[in-house]
């Protein structure tokens, strides 16, 4: 029988008891920030629970990880404590159980309504690394940029290419972001352009949230890498492509990508996504012994991007993709971040790459939906090639179960003029 909460949830939810992502929430404005539990249209609170010694087994009994600001104290304690904990509050809120269900005070003090809460940025993230996973991405940029005939370097297929980002500038979703400024390619023999960015775009990323870490110099195994990652988020890395264009040779993104990165506020947790486990995509060639994994997989979350025009009412769907896109698993990428000895820590936050599928309806920016403004896209009677001010885009992802899904809410801007 499948699983219920005592809790009424629509199959339409995505936080139903097969799901409980964690965030960090504030059900006041005046109150502390503190760990939840996303359940239907409630968040539970787990200071509250944790406070009632409802957290009595042997790796939480007695723990303050969830009266804590932030959940990283928690992400650290590793994977049994995870899995405890998952399995205490899928107890705590079925409908075969009394603790909670039949305790009203109990219950007003710990459930409460998702549209009251304010959402904070669920972990205290030290390093921000991102990757660049996705084949159909990378080849596209490697035909506009490079053509054809050289679209992807040779070493993309044996390593996950990354670089390593800015983590003062990531936010929780609803966050605004302001148009960059900065210098873009001279147009002739002129200065370089300098203002505010022409060509702003969303990607459509996703992140994996770390939680223990490995020692410097010691790297991760890829066969043991699952148990470094706690869970992922949806992940908008904002990019202003003529910033990013003129900048990034010799050394990579800098100011083009620095100005903001907005995550979704709940992540959920790889044991959630566990049934919705899929094959990876044959890699080829075969990466060298230490990316070799014994089981390489992916997870089948479709991916939905719409953007709202600035002065409309409705948003426009531009964009499909799924999760299992990605040609390097999060596992390798983890394992790759650690070969050489880099210690990661809990709460690092490592970026998959723009996940774009092999359809152009699939591509997962602008920069691709546009073949970098070559071509203008529909969007409701108005057309975009980049986005303008007062356009606010959101993402979404889920994954589709028996009657149910496990989704992760959604992450979502808006683009505010450049002062």
């Amino acid at each position: 029988m499948a699983l219920k909460s005592f809790i009424e949830i629509g199959p339409d939810s995505h936080f139903p008891i097969q799901n409980l992502p964690f965030g960090i929430f504030k059900p006041e404005p005046t109150s502390p920030p503190r760990p939840g539990v996303a359940i239907g249209d409630y968040v539970l609170d787990l200071s509250t629970i944790s406070v009632s010694g409802l957290f009595d087994g042997p790796f939480l009994s007695g723990s303050d990880c969830f009266l804590q600001p932030n959940l990283n104290k928690f992400l650290a304690l590793g994977r049994p404590a995870w899995k405890e904990a998952r399995a205490t509050l899928q107890n705590l809120l079925s409908a075969d159980e009394a603790k909670l269900r039949d305790n009203p005070n109990l219950r007003d003090k710990s459930l409460v309504p998702m549209s009251k809460v304010e959402m904070l940025l669920p972990i205290a993230i030290g390093d921000y690394t991102d990757f660049f996973s996705s084949m159909h991405h990378a080849r596209n940029c490697g035909i506009m940029f490079r053509g054809p005939e050289n679209a992807i370097n040779p070493n993309w297929f044996q390593l996950p290419i990354a670089y390593h980002g800015r983590s003062s500038s990531i936010v929780v979703s609803g966050t605004d972001i302001i148009r960059p400024r900065g210098q873009g390619h001279p147009s002739g023999n002129s200065p370089p352009y300098f203002g505010p960015s022409r060509k702003l775009d969303f990607e459509l990323e996703m992140a994996a949230v770390v939680g223990p870490g490995n020692e410097l110099g010691k790297p991760v195994d890829v066969n043991e890498a699952e148990d470094h990652i706690f869970g992922l988020v949806l992940m908008n890395d904002w990019s202003a492509r003529d910033i990013q264009a003129w900048e990034y040779v010799p050394l990579g993104p800098f100011l083009g990508k620095s100005f903001g990165t907005t995550i979704s506020p709940w992540i959920v947790t790889l044991d959630a996504l566990e049934p919705f486990a899929c094959d990876a995509p044959k890699q080829d060639p075969q990466p060298l012994p230490y990316l070799a994994e014994k089981i390489s997989k992916n997870y089948d979350i479709s991916l939905e991007v719409q953007i709202k025009p600035a002065g409309q009412e409705d948003s426009c769907v531009v964009t499909r993709s799924n999760f299992n896109h990605l040609y390097w698993t999060v596992t390798q990428q983890l394992a790759h971040h650690t070969i050489n000895g880099c210690n990661l820590r809990p709460g690092d936050l490592l970026g998959t790459g723009t996940i774009s599928g092999p359809e152009p309806e699939s591509y997962g920016c602008l920069l691709e939906l546009t073949w970098n403004g070559q071509k203008s896209l529909s969007l409701n009677g108005t057309t975009r090639k980049f986005l303008e001010d007062g356009d606010e885009v959101v993402f979404s992802g889920c994954s589709k179960g028996d009657g149910y899904k496990v989704g992760f809410g959604t992450c979502s801007g808006k683009i505010l003029p450049s002062p």
